[in-house]
């Protein structure tokens, strides 16, 4: 790690004037910026951040990735980012095709236009227009970057289901009872046609709920500690810090 620092640093007005200027950091300290500058090198050095159709990325727009990205590890293991070595980025949403069975057999082919990809031990892939309006002009809630790497935390079980390893003295079943309670209702809420406390897209399944979680936790922790208090209280665990505001 010391030996990437030195020969690969990310230039002091490059990072300066990249993370001054993105909303969900702006309430670290010196220190945690510090740190979170060390961590998103090492994030540079070990993942490639490469475009596609045309999109030409520079410096910036790879330290505003590694920057948003390593947030989430700010205060847990660095290998949490193992096992996979690049980002995708698209220069605004694109379109995937999925293939899936049904009940009796028949492979249906189905496309969907997305802003944000998480493969279990493969890509991260990003549009570059999303990333940047959620860095510079963020709504609550909505993260894109902070979104797709919670699934990479949670994937590290082996398995996208909403229960990434929890840290050393957390209750795996307190975890279960506050995520399932908040779930239930929220997809209660959609199912009625209530207004939903947190984004709707969080009913679509518990990994998607937690990743929800997550975007709230550090980029509107008020309304998801109104919301879901117990989510909010696994979330300073798991993530070991007070949410940033």
């Amino acid at each position: 790690m010391r030996r990437i620092l030195r020969r690969n640093p990310i230039p002091h007005s490059v990072w300066r004037g990249v993370t001054r200027k993105i909303v969900v950091l702006q309430g670290l300290d010196a220190v945690q910026m510090a740190y979170l500058r060390e961590l998103a090198t090492w994030f540079l050095h070990n993942k490639a951040i490469n475009g596609v159709q045309g999109l030409d990325v520079t410096l910036t727009m790879r330290v505003a990735v590694a920057a948003q990205a390593c947030l989430l590890i700010l205060n847990l293991d660095i290998d949490c980012f193992d096992d996979w070595v690049e980002v995708i980025l698209y220069p605004g949403a694109f379109r995937v095709n999925h293939e899936h069975m049904d009940a009796i057999g028949l492979v249906h082919n189905d496309a969907s236009t997305l802003t944000g990809e998480s493969w279990l031990r493969g890509p991260v892939v990003l549009s570059w227009d999303d990333v940047e309006r959620d860095s510079y002009h963020p709504r609550p809630g909505r993260n894109v970057v902070l979104h797709e790497f919670a699934h990479k935390l949670d994937g590290l079980n082996g398995v996208a289901n909403g229960l990434p390893p929890l840290r050393r003295g957390m209750s795996r079943k307190r975890w279960a009872e506050d995520f399932s309670g908040a779930y239930d209702a929220l997809c209660l809420q959609v199912a009625t046609g209530e207004s939903a406390c947190l984004n709707p897209y969080a009913a679509t399944s518990p990994a998607e709920f937690f990743a929800v979680a997550s975007e709230y936790f550090f980029t509107a922790p008020d309304i998801l500690k109104d919301c879901c208090p117990g989510v909010h209280r696994q979330l300073t665990l798991f993530y070991s810090q007070a949410a940033v505001r």
